[in-house]
Parts: structure tokens; C-alpha cells; sequence
């Protein structure tokens, strides 16, 4: 073989061996990365499903309150399970291929097994069927997908003194947080509320530690008084961290009540609505070759879906990153919970996240 053939030979062999190690790397990066996709690779991978999951066993399938249900997972087959510390939660892929999210409140030294609880939510409190499913479809022995643990609302061990409040399915997380700062023998206390005694899971565990936890019924007590469980003496002065984990209403409670000087945590049940406004928009999807209107009432993600039908989602809320696509153009409006610092510069949620401006332009 003549040797200006052999050199172009060896340039196509080195040409190819680089692209295999190039492709290799980036198969590293996202099987490495907890968030997906990751905005900066040069092949968009925006709507694949994430690589790092796990597959567990159904072991148990209670009912622990009224509309409450937990579960007990593992691993079977595992050495042990990831590690996870307090206000860490699970995505959960249910057997429709929707995903939902919840927290862990067993054991974290238990390493067989993950625990969560979730309530029922009917359609006309907004459920979208994710609770319906994992209370009516999941059985024990079943096997069932799970993402993570992740953990967005870690418990800070600096704080003078804890005060936990958590209405309903809330005391998951708050569960943990309480079970650690009392085997620690740190200050603390906790308002639980719920509809009824018989709504409220973990009340016989929760009233071990007498004259701690102030427990509010509903139907029996009446709407719980946060100011007041705020107010002076009662746990709550400077240096005391607050966390909360409930429905909208219990958060702006609380934010209207909070002494000075308390660092306030918050988990909500649905994102934070944006003071940025509902104006419209619209989206060029660059490697569609189309444009979409985004009215002041609708969502990216609805938009796009008119467009380019198979486009993946779930959650619907921010919360699980499916829907996580690279932007091109324009400024955005985050009103996720999930995106870190760095990924927001160029990516979005598009299933709650909207446009500054008057245009956005997707990697779609």
C-alpha cells in the first residue's frame, strides 16, 4: 500500500478511536451525573430516561392512617442500599411510567430497605393519579423502578434549636429530622396537624416524647395556631431552624409568623408560585423547524406536546427533571425545584418553567 494510503489509513483509524473514546466519556458523564441531561453535551440527550436506577421488591404494602399508605422496598439482591440522611426522597417509577416523588422516613442505618408513605389524593384535590396508582396497582412482591435517594431539604446540624411543623403526608420527611435531633439530644419541637387523628400516620411514635410534639385534628381542634406555636417561648427565638413541609397554606402561615432570626427550611407539596406573571410567549424548537405560542394560561410543556407529541414529562410540577431540555435563546423564568445553580443557565423544566421575554429556543 502506497504510503500517503497508509497515512490516511492510520488518520481514519486515530480519527475513529478518538470518536469511540469521546462517546465513552460522555457515557461516563451521564451515567456519573444525579441530574439529567446534562445541557452542555454536544448530542442532546434531553427526554431520555436517567441510567442510574435501581429495581426494587414491594415488601410491604400497609395501610398505616386512613388514606395513607406505606411501602417497605429492597433490595433482594443488593449488598446494601445507597445511603440517604433525613428530608431525602425517592422517585418512584410506577408501573404506568409515571413518576413520583416521596420522601424516606424509615431507618437510614437500614440499608436493606427504603420506607415511604403517601397519601390518597383524589381528582378534585388535584390528583393526577400517581397516588391512586401506588395505592390500588402496587402489590407486595411486585418490582418497582426507583431514582436516587436525593436529597433538596437536608437537616443543618448547626442550628441552636429545631422547631418541626408538618401538616398531613408532610410529616414524612419531618419524621426523620425529629427521630436524628432527639438521638442526638438536641432542642426541638413539632407541630403535627392533620384532617383527623385517624388521617395522621406515625401518631404512636410521635407521642413517645411527651410535651414535645403538639398534635392539631382538624375536625376536632380546628385549624392549628402557628403564631402562637411560633411565638416567644416556645422554641422558636434566634438560631432556631425552622423546617416545614405542607400544603400552601401551612407555608404562608408560617412565613406570616416567623419570630426573627429563625432560618426557615421549607418542602412544599407543589412548586412556589413565580411573581414573575402568566404573559405569554414563544418557543422555537430549533432542531424541529417549527414555532409554538405559549399563552398566558397554558405551559411550555402542553405547547411543545401539541408540536412534538413524544416529548417526555411526568410530574408535571418541577419536581423530577423528565422533562429537563437544553435552552438556545432568551431569558428564563425558573419556578422549578430540582435544577441546580449551574444547570439553569441553560436549561429548564418546561413542564412549570416560562419565558421572561417574548421568545425561547429549545434543543428540541
Amino acid at each position: 500500500m502506497p504510503l500517503p494510503r497508509l497515512r490516511t489509513a492510520g488518520t481514519a483509524l486515530l480519527v475513529t478511536g478518538a470518536a469511540l473514546l469521546t462517546r465513552r466519556a460522555l457515557r461516563r458523564r451521564i451515567d456519573a451525573s444525579p441530574l439529567w441531561p446534562l445541557p452542555a453535551l454536544e448530542q442532546p440527550v434531553s427526554g431520555q430516561p436517567r441510567s442510574r436506577a435501581l429495581k426494587l421488591r414491594v415488601a410491604r404494602h400497609e395501610h398505616v392512617a386512613d388514606g395513607v399508605v406505606q411501602l417497605r422496598l429492597e433490595g433482594g439482591h443488593l449488598a446494601a442500599l445507597p445511603g440517604w440522611e433525613p428530608g431525602a426522597h425517592l422517585d418512584l417509577v410506577l408501573p404506568s411510567g409515571l413518576v413520583r416523588q416521596y420522601s424516606l422516613c424509615g431507618d437510614p442505618e437500614d440499608t436493606s430497605s427504603y420506607t415511604v408513605a403517601t397519601r390518597l389524593i383524589g381528582p378534585d384535590e388535584g390528583g393526577r393519579g400517581g397516588s391512586l396508582e401506588v395505592h390500588e396497582a402496587l402489590r407486595e412482591g411486585m418490582e418497582v423502578e426507583v431514582r436516587g435517594p436525593r436529597n433538596r431539604f437536608p437537616l443543618v446540624d448547626d442550628a441552636t434549636s429545631y422547631v418541626f411543623i408538618a401538616g398531613g403526608i408532610g410529616i414524612t420527611p419531618i419524621l426523620a429530622m425529629v427521630r436524628a435531633v432527639d438521638a442526638a439530644g438536641a432542642d426541638w419541637r413539632l407541630l403535627y396537624c392533620g384532617r383527623s387523628r385517624a388521617s395522621m400516620p406515625f401518631l404512636e411514635e410521635l407521642e413517645k416524647p411527651g410535651g414535645r410534639v403538639t398534635f392539631v385534628a382538624e375536625d376536632v381542634d380546628g385549624r392549628p395556631d402557628v403564631r402562637a406555636f411560633l411565638g416567644e417561648g416556645q422554641g422558636a427565638a434566634a438560631g432556631t431552624a425552622v423546617y416545614v413541609c405542607g400544603p400552601e397554606g401551612l407555608m404562608d402561615a408560617v412565613a406570616s409568623a416567623l419570630p426573627e432570626g429563625c432560618t426557615p427550611h421549607l418542602e412544599r407539596f407543589a412548586p412556589a408560585a413565580s411573581a414573575g406573571g402568566e404573559s405569554p410567549f414563544e418557543v422555537e424548537l430549533r432542531r424541529s423547524g417549527r414555532t409554538v405560542a405559549v399563552g398566558a394560561d397554558t405551559t411550555v410543556l402542553a405547547a411543545v406536546r401539541a408540536e412534538v407529541p413524544n416529548v417526555a414529562y411526568s410530574c408535571e410540577q418541577g419536581f423530577c427533571g423528565t422533562c429537563q431540555h437544553h435552552v438556545l435563546e432568551g431569558e428564563i423564568d425558573h419556578r422549578d425545584e430540582l435544577l441546580t445553580d449551574g444547570e439553569r443557565g441553560d436549561s429548564m423544566l418546561i413542564c412549570v418553567s416560562r419565558a421572561r421575554g417574548t421568545r425561547l429556543v429549545l434543543d428540541l
